[in-house]
């Protein structure tokens, strides 16, 4: 399974360095289990044929991946998985799967809704379409070993062709309602496409009555918006608005003094 995953074009952003991209998928495939944990890395040769990029690539990438935590070196035997993988924090884009996933938790999805609706405000302003533009929402509930965890909303642009973005959302939407995951983790998995980070807003806010029966809370409780965008191909083309329940815990995001 690995050498397949591994096999899958890498997809890079204008300006985006291939050892970023290895980074990604490797990264990718520890958080989702492909690599599972504690188990040892292909060998850099491997890694750098499976992914058809140099050997030097491939180590800067196991480097950015060891700084991260997620792997580690023993000297003389190879690179191994580490034993816990570090928290999906929100430094830069991913889909919520991952965002809200904690080691050894299994999150799961239960479809809520999905409507092809006019462009709202909301949508015009984080998208950028026009006031007569359509688009697909699609509502779901995250749990975490059961436990009601987030409400997704999902926002995408309807008969938008993008480097093929229109005709991968309607593939994955064709069977949407049985699909454990968000919308972007299938688009991501089935494609590859290279989205890249947009701005993650982060507000707090009370669940309501209709979140609240979603999320077993009082409507007064209180939950953490986060409110995404994602451009691919230089324009917004993803936004998705998360309501996260407190018994999340936390949620990190790395700072940096940039230099």
């Amino acid at each position: 399974m690995s050498t397949s995953y591994l096999e899958q074009p890498l997809l890079t952003s204008p300006g985006q360095p291939l050892r970023v991209a290895v980074y990604s998928r490797i990264a990718h495939g520890i958080r989702t289990g492909v690599f599972p944990l504690g188990t040892a890395l292909p060998r850099e040769t491997e890694l750098g044929v499976a992914l058809r990029v140099s050997r030097t690539v491939v180590r800067e990438a196991l480097m950015l991946l060891e700084e991260d935590g997620l792997i580690s070196t023993r000297r003389g035997v190879g690179r191994f998985v580490a034993e816990a993988v570090p928290h999906a924090g929100l430094e830069e884009f991913r889909p919520f799967d991952l965002v809200l996933a904690e080691p050894g938790a299994a999150i799961t999805f239960r479809h809520v809704e999905l409507t092809r609706q006019a462009a709202t405000d909301f949508v015009t302003t984080y998208l950028q379409v026009p006031e007569d533009a359509r688009f697909w929402f699609r509502e779901a509930i995250a749990f975490r070993d059961g436990e009601p965890i987030a409400v997704v909303q999902e926002y995408l642009p309807a008969d938008d062709d993008r480097a093929g973005f229109g005709g991968a959302v309607a593939d994955v939407l064709s069977d949407v309602a049985e699909a454990d995951s968000t919308v972007l983790m299938r688009i991501v998995d089935r494609t590859g496409l290279a989205f890249i980070s947009g701005i993650c807003r982060i507000s707090v806010s009370v669940a309501g009555a209709t979140r609240a029966r979603q999320l077993d809370l009082k409507a007064a409780d209180p939950v953490m918006l986060l409110t995404q965008t994602a451009d691919l191909d230089g324009r917004p083309a993803y936004l998705a608005k998360v309501a996260v329940a407190p018994s999340v815990g936390h949620l990190s995001v790395r700072q940096s003094s940039g230099g």
